[in-house]
């Protein structure tokens, strides 16, 4: 992540805040501000990297036998062939991130607020983000999909196509079937456990079925951002739920049999779809979908299709990647999962996230005129980690306009 610079922050940064109480205090700051972002992170199964020990970690399971080859009858007095132990094993390397903000020695003299704290507030908030937007980007990278109201593919979703009940029903369904493990510490009644949007949220408490926290049976521990219960299902709410958003979305200008010009030009980060291959083979001109493309001219902002339209689109006609709905509605990921689907790895003794305070003058003549401080904060090393496809279900689904 890049450094941030930024010029209206600052009070009176001494030797003295850097170490003893002060310091511990910035660090309990920055990490309740980031802990209000945990969610996705809060359920993974924790695996610290001791010190010196490199920065990649591997997790083991063992396989389960088939099942089929003990079915076989045995016969009196043979001993049959032996079983083979095999394991699986997942990978996983940590990485860093980090961010500050710079002080100038004027405003040392003249803030009023109490910066510092603030600045571990913004960063812990920040940097808390970061780490749920890593684990949160690994748990979705996972080939165990679930499309919403029976559809097969992500670009045939719609707004109409929302979370309900049955697509958790199902999802539970799926589990159960792999077998994955139900969370059941701390007393709690064994459950697993659906990760959702605010906009998920919405659409799936139309449902009256839906069951909120208030109505639960007994007293239990609440999960941060629990919100209820429901056919064995924990709901946990996070603003920072995955959201495919469409890489473009325009409308055309004018079009012939084999050319889309496009009403604007894209960005250099939109036109960077015609250059994955992976994803920009195709895209979708209104209600037809997987129009396979040739190429894409910054220039005169056309797209030349790699086949011949039947009927040529009017003007006005949105034009769209392919990577998100119908029409580039965006697609919501809600997460299903049991207990250790995931892991989440961090490097041993170092903590997820610490505070850097940097008084003026410390770094010698490279700020000879002590008129810079520094406060910031850094991921000394994390990542996360799908350990089993089966056990973590990614429900993708429209919300409602």
């Amino acid at each position: 992540m890049n450094n941030i610079n930024t010029t209206n922050t600052n009070t009176t940064i001494s030797t003295r805040m850097t170490t003893g109480l002060n310091k511990q205090y910035y660090d309990r700051q920055l990490l309740e501000s980031a802990r209000t972002r945990f969610v996705h992170a809060q359920f993974g199964q924790m695996r610290p990297i001791p010190r010196n020990n490199g920065k990649r970690v591997e997790f083991r399971r063992w396989n389960l036998f088939d099942v089929d080859e003990a079915m076989t009858p045995l016969t009196e007095g043979v001993t049959p062939a032996s079983q083979t132990l095999s394991q699986s094993t997942v990978e996983a390397e940590v990485k860093q991130y980090g961010a500050y903000v710079e002080v100038s020695d004027m405003l040392d003299l003249t803030a009023f607020d109490p910066v510092i704290s603030d600045s571990a507030e913004l960063l812990g908030e920040q940097l808390g983000t970061v780490v749920e937007w890593v684990t949160r980007d690994a748990m979705c990278a996972g080939s165990n999909v679930q499309y919403a109201n029976g559809k097969s593919d992500r670009s045939e979703l719609t707004s109409y196509d929302v979370l309900t009940v049955d697509e958790i029903r199902k999802a539970v369904r799926t589990l159960k079937r792999a077998k994955a493990r139900p969370f059941d510490s701390d007393g709690r009644q064994p459950h697993f456990i659906c990760i959702c949007s605010p906009e998920a949220t919405y659409d799936l408490q139309n449902d009256s079925l839906w069951q909120d926290v208030s109505k639960y049976s007994n007293a239990e521990q609440i999960y941060s951002g629990e919100m209820g219960r429901l056919f064995g299902v924990v709901f946990v709410e996070s603003t920072e739920s995955k959201i495919f958003n469409p890489t473009f979305k325009s409308t055309i200008a004018s079009a012939t049999a084999n050319t889309i010009m496009l009403s604007e030009p894209l960005t250099a980060e939109q036109a960077k779809y015609f250059n994955n291959r992976l994803l920009s083979s195709t895209i979708s001109i209104g209600a037809l979908e997987n129009v396979p493309v040739s190429s894409y001219d910054e220039l005169s902002q056309t797209i030349t299709l790699d086949t011949t339209l039947d009927d040529i689109p009017s003007a006005g006609t949105i034009v769209c990647s392919c990577d998100a709905g119908q029409f580039g509605a965006p697609v919501h990921a809600t997460l299903v999962f049991g207990k250790d689907a995931y892991g989440v790895i961090n490097l041993e003794g170092e903590g997820a996230l610490k505070t850097i305070i940097k008084p003026a003058g410390s770094s010698g003549t490279a700020d000879p005129l002590d008129q810079r401080s520094t406060v910031g904060a850094k991921v000394s090393g994390y990542t996360a980690k799908i350990l089993n496809e089966l056990w973590l279900l990614r429900i993708e689904h429209g919300v409602s306009e």
